[in-house]
């Protein structure tokens, strides 16, 4: 599952590749609890086990989508 996070003041989105059997409505809790207040961390840990962590008052948005092939060249749709 993948998890895309915009964050203020920054021109790149954070890309989080998370584990393909991620609960998403768990997963919908937790960002919603740690965006409930700017003084908590929204952490995400990756499927190699790395946690990336980014302060709520930062986030512009959250994007979760599912984990696709990612196609590159002359045989992407």
């Amino acid at each position: 599952m993948d998890v895309r996070i915009g964050v203020t003041q920054h021109p790149r989105e954070l890309d989080v590749e998370l584990a393909d059997d991620t609960d998403r409505d768990e997963l919908t809790r937790s960002i919603e609890e740690a965006l409930a207040d700017d003084d908590k961390v929204l952490w995400l840990t990756d499927r190699k086990g790395r946690r990336v962590g980014v302060p709520s008052a930062k986030v512009a948005y959250v994007e979760i989508g599912a984990s696709e092939e990612r196609r590159v060249g002359f045989g992407a749709p």
